[in-house]
């Protein structure tokens, strides 16, 4: 009987143990989704006050955990919003000074943990806006920008946001460089392929298809990213001033 006890409250003890993990990670989970849905509210509102506030938070954790690339992640990630919206904003220098410190943060994720692609593509990410924000910077970045990427969509084939990203990298570029509109427009396609509800592939979509002057295709996925997600403002900026294509109306003539 002592046996049988014994053994009931290993049972009862790892079944604890195991119940505990399961809540803490639960629990991580939803505080990560959180803050990541702070930090989208945020870039949407372009609202650089509350990035700055979130970056600072983050770095400071990030810098006590220095050994964790979960912790490098989440900085490198708040820097690319950061530095998204500068570039939004057309502050170059802003955006400069968040991509780089977000580049230091990504490569320290991927030297701790290398197989996993999120970290790799966001890596890539803040090379490609490392470029957008200086374009001869695509001779130093333009590389990491692809290769990262790259890597990213060998380790998960199936990422939207990852096509996003090579897209992103291949707007900004330059054909001579190995990136180019067109090949824009192909991820964009394939990220929503992946993602019909991913409202950023179509605000890039429509933002190409403008750059190759085809503004009435630009326009539909445009919409269809404010849409998605009406709260974007760049999404209605970049609507606004992509042209219909509609013929003008003839007047009437005057009697």
């Amino acid at each position: 009987m002592g046996h049988i006890r014994s053994r009931d409250q290993r049972i009862k003890s790892e079944k604890m143990r195991v119940f505990l993990i399961l809540s803490l990670t639960a629990a991580s989970w939803m505080l990560g989704a959180a803050e990541l849905t702070e930090l989208q509210r945020a870039r949407d509102r372009q609202d650089r006050t509350a990035l700055d506030k979130i970056v600072t938070e983050t770095r400071s954790s990030a810098e006590k955990q220095s050994d964790n690339p979960e912790a490098q992640y989440r900085l490198a990630l708040a820097e690319s919003y950061a530095a998204e919206v500068s570039v939004e904003v057309r502050d170059k220098a802003q955006a400069k000074s968040f991509a780089e410190a977000g580049i230091q943060a990504a490569e320290r994720a991927v030297a701790l943990r290398g197989a996993n692609g999120e970290y790799y593509r966001i890596l890539g990410t803040l090379c490609g806006q490392m470029i957008s924000s200086n374009g001869i910077a695509a001779l130093k970045y333009g590389k990491c920008a692809l290769d990262s990427v790259n890597k990213a969509i060998e380790l998960d084939p199936k990422s939207s946001d990852a096509y996003l990203s090579h897209g992103v990298g291949n707007y900004y570029l330059p054909s001579a460089l190995g990136g180019g509109v067109d090949l824009a427009i192909k991820d964009f396609r394939k990220a929503i392929e992946l993602n019909p509800k991913s409202a950023d592939a179509y605000l890039w979509l429509g933002v190409a298809l403008r750059k190759s002057n085809q503004n009435a295709e630009a326009r539909h996925a445009l919409e269809k990213a404010v849409e998605l997600n009406p709260n974007r403002i760049w999404a209605r900026q970049q609507l606004d001033k992509t042209p219909s294509d509609r013929p003008p109306l003839e007047k009437a003539p005057t009697q």
